[in-house]
């Protein structure tokens, strides 16, 4: 069975950071490529972004790209975004999933989310 815990989300204030980790089980990690989703308050699922199985290719949404970095510890099974100079749009329930188990931003199996509230 798939398994995906997400942690490390929190409340922070606007250019602030945070590093989410998802520890994934029940399947052999470092044969996926992994994807972050999140999801805002009222609003559908969003695609954040992708990294490949050996961590060599990765893939950003654009309003992100250059804040946030997605690498992988394959050894660990544990996939990882770094957000840095968020920004209260960055609000939103924050989902790991396997790839293969999205269409566009919905995905399935996924973790449960860990939330990440930007505020003054």
């Amino acid at each position: 069975e798939v398994q995906l815990v997400e942690s490390g989300g929190g409340m922070v204030q606007p250019g602030g950071s945070l590093k989410l980790s998802c520890a994934a089980s029940g399947f052999t990690f470092s044969d996926r490529d992994m994807t972050w989703v999140r999801q805002a308050p009222g609003k559908g699922p969003e695609w954040v972004s992708t990294i490949s199985t050996g961590g060599l290719r990765t893939y950003y949404k654009g309003s992100v790209e250059g804040r946030f970095t997605i690498s992988r510890d394959n050894a660990k099974s544990v996939l990882y975004l770094q957000m840095n100079n968020l920004k209260p749009e960055d609000t939103a329930l924050y989902y790991c999933a396997r790839s293969r188990d999205c269409s566009g931003p919905r995905c399935s199996p996924r973790g449960q989310g860990t939330q990440v509230t930007v505020t003054s």
